[in-house]
C-alpha cells in the first residue's frame, strides 16, 4: 500500500588541503631549494585547481537533469490536482517509474488530450474516481505521470484514448445505463483521427481504450442487450481493457483485450486495514453483503445473479455460520477484515468488486460464476487464494466451506496473505512495481507487435 518514503541526503561539497614537505637538503643549497619551492608552490595549486575542476564536473553531472528525458504532463493541466488520493504524494524513490530497473523500459505510450467533455469534467463528481469502474480514471491517471508516458507520439508504441464511459452513466427505471458510450467513444475517435494521423495509418490496432463497465466493450448493462448490439464496429481492432471476461466463447470479448481488476479505492482499504491488520481475528466465518432479491425476477423481468443470490439467501439465512445482508453499509470492509471466506457470487455480470477487496483485506474470495475468466490470471496464483464453487451447488456450499476450513485453509491463507498479491489487483494514482497498471503496462507490452512503430522498425 503506501510505502514510506526515503529522505535523501544532501549533497555536499568538496576542498583539498595539501601540505608541501621540507626540503632535506637543509639550509646550504639555497638556490637550489628555492628552485624547488617555486616548482612545489606552482604544482601545488596546478593540482590543486585540477582536483577541484573534478570534483565540480561530478557534482554538476550527478545533479543536473537529463535534458533528453521528457517530462511528463502536468497533473495540473488535468484537473486532478483537488481530486489526488494520498498515492500521488508518494516518494518517486518508491516508485516503479524511476529509471533503475525498469522491465519494459523500451515501452513508449502517447496519452490523447482530449477535451475535458470526455473525462476530466466528470471528476466533480467525486464518486466517478472511487466507486467500482473507476479503474479508467485510475489508469489514465497513472500513465500521466509515469515513465513510459512520452509527448513524442511518433515514438510511441500504444496510443491511449481517456474516455470515461463508467464515471457518466444515466439510470433508467432504477438501473445503471451507458447508453451514451458508443456515441462518446465514435465522437472521440472521429477528433483524434481528424487531428492525427495515427488512427487511420493502423486502424486504430495500436490503440488502447478502458471499458469498465458490466459486459465490457459491448458497452452494456444486460447481457441479451449487450449480446445483441455486439462490440462497435470502430472498437474491433483496438485493444480493451475490461473488467468482463469468460473462458468459452462470447461476443463481448471478441477483441483484442486484457482482464483487469474491478476498481476499489485504495484509500479506504488503507484505513480498514489501520484498524484491523491482515492477520487479526476472524470471527465471521462466511460473508457477503449485496443485493440478494427474495425473487429473483426483479422489475428488469430478469432473473437477477442467475438466482444464485435467491438461492444464498433463501438456503443460509438463517444458518449461524453465515453472515449475510441485503442492506448497504459504507463501513462493510470491518466486516470483510473479520471474515475468514468472502462470497463472490456474480451479480449482471461474472465479475464483481467484492474479489479485490477480498484479497486485498485477507478474506479468502469464494468465486461463484461460472466460467470466469479472473484478472491478471497469468501471474495471480487465484487457484491457491480463493476457492471456486459451482453455481449449481450452491447447496452444498457449507459443506465444501467447512471441508476447505478443515484441510487447506492455513494453505490458502498463507498464499493470500503475501503482499504481492493484493498489490497486483489495486490500481494507484502513480505506477508502482506489481500493482494493476504495472500490470497493464506488462500486458501491452506483450502486443507490442501491433504497434504500427514496432512494424515499420522491423521491415527497415
Amino acid at each position: 500500500m503506501l510505502e514510506q518514503k526515503i529522505r535523501a541526503p544532501k549533497n555536499r561539497g568538496f576542498y583539498v588541503r595539501m601540505k608541501l614537505l621540507p626540503s632535506k637538503h637543509g639550509r646550504s643549497s639555497v638556490p637550489q631549494l628555492e628552485k624547488k619551492n617555486f616548482f612545489y608552490r606552482n604544482c601545488k595549486w596546478v593540482l590543486w585547481l585540477s582536483l577541484s575542476l573534478y570534483f565540480f564536473s561530478s557534482y554538476l553531472i550527478s545533479n543536473h537533469p537529463n535534458q533528453n528525458n521528457k517530462q511528463p504532463t502536468s497533473l495540473s493541466k488535468t484537473h486532478f490536482s483537488s481530486l489526488a488520493s494520498r498515492a500521488l504524494f508518494e516518494s518517486t524513490t518508491n516508485n516503479i517509474t524511476q529509471k533503475q530497473g525498469l522491465p519494459f523500459n523500451d515501452l513508449k505510450i502517447f496519452v490523447y488530450d482530449l477535451p475535458a467533455k470526455y473525462n476530466t469534467d466528470w471528476l466533480k463528481n467525486e464518486r466517478c474516481s472511487t466507486h467500482l469502474f473507476a479503474s479508467e480514471v485510475a489508469i489514465h491517471r497513472a500513465l500521466l505521470t509515469s515513465e513510459y508516458l512520452t509527448v513524442d507520439p511518433y515514438e510511441a508504441d500504444f496510443f491511449f484514448v481517456p474516455v470515461y464511459v463508467s464515471c457518466n452513466f444515466s439510470t433508467v427505471n432504477g438501473f445503471p445505463a451507458i447508453g451514451h458510450a458508443r456515441s462518446l467513444i465514435a465522437s472521440a475517435i472521429n477528433l483524434i483521427s481528424t487531428q492525427y494521423p495515427f488512427w487511420d495509418r493502423s486502424h486504430g490496432s495500436d490503440h488502447v481504450f478502458v471499458a469498465s463497465h458490466d459486459f465490457g466493450s459491448c458497452f452494456h448493462t444486460m447481457e441479451d442487450v449487450a449480446i445483441s448490439d455486439g462490440i462497435p464496429g470502430f472498437l474491433k481492432n483496438s485493444i480493451v481493457l475490461q473488467t468482463f471476461g469468460v473462458k468459452q466463447r462470447h461476443p463481448c470479448q471478441e477483441v483484442e483485450n486484457v482482464v483487469i481488476p474491478p476498481y476499489v479505492w485504495p484509500e479506504s482499504v488503507l484505513r480498514t486495514l489501520e484498524k484491523s491488520p491482515v492477520t487479526g481475528r476472524r470471527d465471521i466465518f462466511a460473508f457477503f453483503r449485496g443485493k440478494m432479491e427474495v425473487h429473483p425476477k426483479n422489475i428488469s423481468g430478469r432473473f437477477y445473479s442467475k438466482r444464485v443470490r435467491t438461492m444464498l439467501w433463501r438456503k443460509y439465512n438463517g444458518d449461524r455460520r453465515f453472515f449475510l445482508q441485503r442492506h448497504r453499509f459504507a463501513g462493510y470492509q470491518s466486516e470483510i477484515v473479520r471474515s475468514v471466506f468472502c462470497l463472490c457470487p456474480l451479480g449482471w455480470a461474472p465479475w464483481s468488486p467484492r474479489l479485490v477487496e477480498s484479497v486485498a483485506l485477507g478474506c479468502v474470495p469464494v468465486i461463484i460464476a461460472d466460467g470466469i475468466r479472473l484478472p491478471f490470471d497469468d501471474v495471480v496464483p487465484w487457484a491457491d487464494i480463493s476457492v471456486n464453487v459451482a453455481e449449481k451447488d450452491v447447496g452444498k456450499l457449507a459443506e465444501i466451506l467447512e471441508h476447505v476450513a478443515a484441510t487447506n485453509l492455513s494453505a490458502i491463507q498463507k498464499n493470500l496473505w503475501d503482499p504481492r498479491v493484493p498489490r497486483a489487483l489495486m490500481f494507484n494514482d502513480r505506477v508502482h512495481e506489481g500493482d494493476a497498471t504495472w500490470r497493464v503496462l506488462s500486458a501491452l507490452a506483450n502486443k507490442r507487435a501491433r504497434s504500427y512503430r514496432r512494424s515499420r522498425v522491423s521491415s527497415q
